[in-house]
């Protein structure tokens, strides 16, 4: 092709969404003359808490928005169709159920490469574990190629009758210049959320949502407490289970050692606070989290979800222990406070890692590579049918 490549993001998410969209914004920002990325999310109309704008803005990436006023709203498909021809767009990746079902209708209807990245199905709602989520996995079949965010998707595709030719493990990765420890902030960190010296910070950051079982984490730091009289969690995030966790802490821990701080987008700084990052999830894709805390050097330990396997190696990079087991994550917690020497080593590792196999710039090469591939192999003229079957 003469002309980049050109592509649209496609997304939809409410509220702040969550880890892929770390990944899609940063992604648009990265500069390649061969392909050209417009970032569009599809939002609720009604929805005071989307934000995903105002973050694009800030990273001066190309954006679009289509606002819709209920699921099936046609007004929105017309806008989206607009968005597509008016910006010639060759390939629409998609990146949640919805958008993979809208990518597969613009192929129909429009002539684009249709592409999906599968970053888990972490929905925990009967409708979407029981419906959305059972036909997505049957969508996905239909697509020439996906990106499987780690080992353990691809293989779920698989197992759902996907080809194996067409999915493509490509892990989340982290740009290590913007999340680097600064050890002169530590302090003034601490201090901003009220601890003291001598205090032991736990932190964790992500959904208030079942799957990341912070009820876990809250269980396991309520049974350190009498060997960690100084022990105090911090969760950044929000969520449905907000509500029912700050009931949790206050019945398992006492007053003010549990702290909920809601949504942050700070999480580089409050990491500095942090004695020890842990992962309670029971699922996860590949955790953008966990990889945050991998670049900034804060010792981990993590439940073995989906793809956090991929990215750190136990006893090398943290400590990895079974997902739903309230002991081994509590006797991983222990073992890693107890052991100060053992926690910087695995932290200089992590760090090293996101230099190097995860690091942005490298997953973004792969993801570019996909889509010159595609625009080589099927063109960007064609029938539709040739292009998502």
């Amino acid at each position: 092709m003469t002309r980049p490549v050109r592509v649209l993001e496609l997304r939809c998410v409410k509220g702040t969404g969550g880890g892929p969209e770390k990944t899609i914004l940063m992604g648009a920002r990265r500069t390649n003359p061969r392909v050209a990325v417009t970032v569009c999310y599809i939002r609720d109309a009604a929805d005071p808490d989307f934000s995903i704008g105002r973050r694009a803005a800030d990273l001066a990436v190309e954006y679009v928005e289509v606002a819709e006023r209920h699921a099936l709203d046609r007004g929105a498909w017309a806008d989206l169709r607009r968005i597509v021809r008016e910006r010639e767009i060759d390939i629409v990746h998609a990146h949640d159920y919805k958008t993979d079902a809208l990518a597969l209708l613009l192929a129909r209807s429009d002539g684009i490469i249709p592409l999906a990245t599968a970053h888990g199905w972490t929905g925990h709602s009967p409708r979407e574990r029981l419906l959305y989520y059972p036909l997505d996995k049957r969508l996905l079949a239909m697509f020439p190629r996906i990106i499987a965010v780690s080992t353990e998707i691809r293989a779920e595709l698989i197992r759902c009758g996907v080809r194996p030719d067409r999915v493509q493990v490509v892990l989340n990765g982290i740009d290590p210049d913007a999340f680097r420890r600064q050890p002169g902030l530590e302090r003034s960190a601490r201090a901003a959320l009220g601890f003291v010296p001598g205090d032991v910070v736990i932190g964790s950051v992500g959904r208030l949502e079942p799957q990341k079982r912070f009820d876990l984490l809250i269980e396991a730091c309520s049974r350190l407490r009498e060997r960690w009289p100084a022990l105090h969690l911090v969760i950044a995030g929000a969520g449905s289970c907000h509500a029912e966790l700050e009931a949790l802490a206050r019945a398992r821990l006492p007053n003010g050692v549990c702290r909920l701080l809601a949504h942050r987008s700070d999480i580089a700084l409050l990491h500095h606070a942090f004695d020890l990052y842990v992962q309670s999830s029971d699922y996860e894709g590949t955790p953008n989290a966990v990889l945050e805390a991998m670049a900034l050097e804060t010792p981990l330990v993590a439940t073995a979800a989906g793809g956090t396997t991929d990215i750190v190696r136990d006893g090398i990079d943290g400590l990895i222990v079974r997902c739903g087991d309230v002991d081994a994550l509590a006797s991983a917690i222990d073992r890693a406070l107890s052991n100060a020497p053992e926690i910087r080593d695995w932290a200089r590792a992590a760090r090293l890692r996101t230099e190097n196999e995860l690091s942005f710039d490298q997953r973004m090469a792969s993801v570019e590579t996909i889509y010159l591939e595609l625009a080589a192999a099927l063109g960007t003229e064609g029938a539709a049918g040739d292009r998502c079957a």
